[in-house]
């Protein structure tokens, strides 16, 4: 946050200024080398009797303990030349880097339930005295030579003050260590970070979930729901495929119908300037259901999601109300459409059976959503029929 810049900044610097400083007083002292091969010592069995809680957990997830030979190096992990910034610290967060999070200094033991006898075998394995420091380290097998040599790596550095690294700045304003910076070492695969070992049996699991390609998930989908293929692509690259598939089991309604629904009425709302977002899958399923179970028509879905995405309503059932779609029996249906036959005798003399098309239009003003307009068109043609049929006789 733009904020928390003039924070980070402050401390970037008193941390940098910091490391600066620690390396001043290390390029004054004897510090030499620290050799992977004659400094770090496998303390894993030693450390069995150890009462620290996070080395008995690290014992009990089969991890690796082991130490750190530094000499010359007593009291410098613990030297803060700013509150905060020590270089204990900073090897702790590289640390985490790796997923790790067991690490100790000599400068803070005994503490973290490592005691005195334990600081003891520590340093009778080591051999060390009053002036040499050391790292207790605990990992699974697979990260810990990576982690031991980016330490070794990173208490080299300190005795050139600032690293090159990349780091993260934190919402309190101060900045951890993030990753290692690229340089010519930092090839592909990465160097720098632990590899993931991967077994014959994940392997295998992988082969068998392998998904399956475009074409045949596009071809599967196609067959099994005897759609087009616009409207298979339609629906496989929408939103909306896992509830189409819910819909399509749950009711008995043609398939076609409603990707239709879902692909096209839906999307010109939105074209429209409605928000689909106010439409929730379980209130699109449950309006499928009204359908099936004949409480609402087709012509009223439209209506519905039109409702809904509006923010007038937030269900289905609020919508039926708001909009007034109710379904209506079919003696009231039959009275609208003789009222309209009555009012319109003039048009059916003249057009006669083609009389139907302009009353259609009539008739569904008043019955949008109620009754189904192939209904409509049936019943109204019906009662065209007969009237010509009565004027005649």
């Amino acid at each position: 946050q733009l904020d928390q810049l003039e924070k980070v900044v402050e401390f970037e610097a008193k941390r940098q200024h910091g490391l600066v400083k620690i390396a001043e007083k290390l390029q004054n002292s004897k510090f030499g080398e620290i050799s992977k091969n004659n400094d770090v010592f496998d303390i894993t069995d030693d450390f069995k009797n150890c009462e620290s809680k996070i080395i008995q957990k690290a014992l009990r997830d089969n991890s690796i303990i082991k130490a750190i030979r530094i000499r010359n190096f007593a009291g410098m992990f613990g030297y803060s030349p700013y509150e905060g910034i020590r270089l204990g610290k900073e090897i702790g967060q590289i640390v985490k880097f790796y997923g790790i999070g067991g690490v100790f200094h000599s400068d803070e033991l005994p503490n973290y339930g490592i005691e005195e006898k334990d600081v003891f075998i520590v340093k009778k394995i080591l051999e060390i005295n009053e002036t040499d420091a050391f790292l207790i380290i605990a990992a699974p097998l697979v990260k810990i030579d990576f982690a031991i040599d980016s330490i070794i790596k990173r208490i080299s550095q300190a005795k050139k003050g600032v690293p090159a690294e990349t780091r993260l700045a934190t919402q309190t304003g101060e900045t951890i260590f993030l990753r290692p910076r690229p340089g010519a070492s930092r090839m592909y695969p990465e160097t720098d970070i632990p590899p993931i070992i991967i077994t014959k049996k994940e392997l295998e699991d992988a082969k068998k979930n392998i998904p399956k390609s475009w074409d045949e998930s596009l071809n599967e989908l196609q067959k099994k729901y005897d759609l087009n293929l616009q409207l298979t692509e339609q629906v496989f690259d929408s939103a909306y495929l896992e509830i189409f598939e819910k819909i399509c089991e749950k009711t008995s309604i043609v398939p076609t119908f409603i990707a239709s629904i879902l692909c096209s009425t839906i999307t010109n709302l939105e074209r429209n300037g409605l928000n689909a977002q106010l439409l929730r899958n379980d209130e699109i399923v449950k309006t499928f259901e009204f359908l099936t179970k004949g409480k609402i028509t087709k012509e009223s879905i439209e209506i519905i999601f039109e409702n809904i995405m509006s923010g007038k309503s937030k269900t289905i059932e609020d919508a039926i109300k708001n909009t007034a779609i109710e379904t209506v029996s079919k003696e009231k249906f039959e009275k609208v459409i003789e009222n309209i036959i009555i009012n319109n005798k003039e048009i059916i003399q003249n057009q006669k059976e083609r009389a139907v098309s302009p009353l259609m239009g009539i008739a569904m003003k008043e019955l949008r959503g109620k009754v189904s307009g192939e209904m409509v068109n049936s019943i109204l043609l019906e009662k065209i029929k007969m009237f010509l049929e009565n004027s005649h006789n």
